[in-house]
């Protein structure tokens, strides 16, 4: 296995390099359980975050939690929401957006459970990800909020990775990573 070495905010990470595709491999950053890496990113994208004026953070899927979670503590909100790619036995009338035909294989449908849908209409929301490569998600997740009736303040992401098919307005990163070919 190889890896590739990254240094953010103070801390070194090791990340392996995963193949996605024939010749393409990208870097794997992971901060589910990362307790040390989570809390600095929350303190760090939190204080970016104060110059907006948000009601909600929201994220795309079970491994953002700690971060989303550590960032809405720190804003004062009393509730965040992540996005499924399944429907869970929990989830009342959910909504599920699926992605078009001609998106990458990885990506896959968003679901939300019907009271977050609810909860986010007409409300400011900053979009979170731990990585943007293709953008793919993020531009998932704008729909998204535009059928729950959300308005997309700002997106946030830990690391950007190659450049993104379409370009992602008011986009706040804190790294970058390669992609390696």
């Amino acid at each position: 296995m190889e890896y590739y070495t990254l240094k953010l905010l103070g801390l070194t990470r090791k990340l392996p390099l995963m193949y996605v595709g024939k010749r393409t491999r990208l870097a794997n950053l992971t901060v589910l359980g990362d307790v040390e890496l989570v809390k600095k990113l929350a303190d760090v994208l939190t204080a970016k975050l104060r110059a907006y004026d948000l009601d909600c953070v929201v994220g795309p899927q079970i491994k953002i939690v700690p971060l989303v979670h550590g960032i809405a503590l720190r804003l004062g909100h009393k509730r965040f929401v992540v996005c499924r790619k399944t429907i869970k036995p929990y989830m009342v009338n959910p909504l599920i957006l699926k992605p078009d035909s001609h998106v990458p294989k990885h990506i896959k449908q968003l679901v939300i459970n019907g009271t977050d849908v609810q909860f986010l209409k007409n409300k400011r929301v900053a979009l979170i990800d731990d990585v943007v490569s293709t953008g793919v998600t993020m531009r998932l997740l704008h729909k998204l909020m535009d059928k729950v009736g959300a308005r997309v303040i700002v997106n946030v992401t830990i690391i950007r990775q190659g450049e993104q098919l379409t370009p992602i307005k008011d986009l706040i990163y804190l790294g970058e990573l390669p992609i390696f070919t």
